[in-house]
């Protein structure tokens, strides 16, 4: 497990071997319970160079298909192990919040802020806890499978528009995380980098697929910047994120009534998908990854049966062709 690290709500860094000075700001955590997937995204006006932690996403513990917990304000380490523990051992969302609260590492959970999401009985299950002293505008808003929080802010407005990005994106859960932190990015976002021009100074989104390893996300992309470098790390890592995931393709609506020609299932897969033509008409089928990558192509002409099992799980397209008529099915792959 990790070793303590008291962050207290201070810009200027000074740690020992035990305490790292550090504040996180703003942050997100979601779950896709269709793919399993849980996720994390978040940032901070703290210049991470001069501090000894290697990790930008620290804030953020992924259980695979489990859960997301982010641990903010005065973070604490072992809060967050044990906040984990507690996830593993088969505790609610609502029931870590409670036991951290009762449980404080120095029993001063009014310091502490908390954003927990995940799959329960199948289902989402998210809460939060900003703590009463914690250093305004601080605040939390959760949905069914989400929790955004933050404290040091701007405003209201910051939470809300993250809540807006990560609702209005149609993409995956790594789309609506990076959505999210672009609903953060107006100067002084975290009030501390008004004086920087940015929102923040380091910024991150990670997410763990079912069959992730614990501490290894199949997606992690971050960005640390300097404090008075002026750079914007939500621009800088929305540049990160675009080279190795393409939301845009997520996009692409679904055709209405594609059940009307063609049946496709089951849906979700995890080792066989059978596609049926219901017309007499003969079409090109492809089978199209979330990176826009041709997984599978094939002449649909009746029924045929694609073997899904040695592909991972996510999102992929169905684009079915025929003369200038496209048809589009969201696919997903357990």
């Amino acid at each position: 497990m990790k070793k303590e690290m008291i962050i207290p709500l201070v810009l200027s860094l000074a740690f020992t071997i035990q305490h790292v000075t550090c504040q996180d700001t703003f942050s997100i955590v979601a779950v896709d319970v269709q793919t399993g997937e849980v996720g994390s995204a978040g940032a901070s006006c703290v210049d991470l160079f001069q501090t000894n932690l290697s990790d930008d996403d620290f804030l953020g513990e992924l259980i695979p298909n489990v859960g997301a917990i982010n641990t903010q304000a005065y973070y604490s380490a072992v809060n967050q192990n044990n906040a984990t523990n507690r996830m593993l051992a088969g505790d609610t969302p609502d029931q870590i919040i409670q036991w951290l609260v009762a449980n404080d590492v120095s029993s001063q959970p009014e310091y502490r802020q908390y954003g927990i999401a995940a799959i329960v009985d199948n289902g989402p299950s998210t809460a939060a806890h900003t703590g009463a002293s914690t250093d305004n505008y601080k605040g939390h808003v959760a949905g069914p499978n989400y929790s955004i929080q933050g404290n040091i802010l701007l405003g209201q407005e910051v939470l809300d528009n993250m809540e807006t990005q990560f609702l209005n994106e149609e993409g995956d859960l790594a789309c609506k995380l990076m959505a999210a932190l672009q609903g953060a990015n107006m100067v002084g976002a975290d009030t501390r980098c008004s004086s920087n021009g940015t929102s923040s100074l380091f910024a991150f989104v990670k997410v763990s697929q079912p069959t992730d390893p614990f501490g290894i996300p199949s997606f992690r992309v971050s960005v640390r910047t300097h404090e008075n470098a002026q750079i914007e790390p939500i621009d800088s890592l929305q540049t990160k994120f675009n080279l190795i995931r393409d939301c845009s393709l997520l996009n692409v609506p679904e055709t209405p009534n594609f059940e009307k020609l063609f049946f496709a299932y089951p849906n979700p897969s995890k080792d066989k998908l059978t596609i049926e033509n219901k017309t007499k008409e003969a079409f090109d089928l492809y089978l199209i990854d979330n990176l826009g990558k041709q997984i599978h192509r094939e002449r649909l002409n009746g029924k045929i049966v694609i073997d899904v099992s040695r592909l991972g799980t996510g999102i992929y397209f169905l684009k079915i062709t025929n003369e200038g008529r496209t048809f589009v099915k969201k696919i997903i792959i357990e």
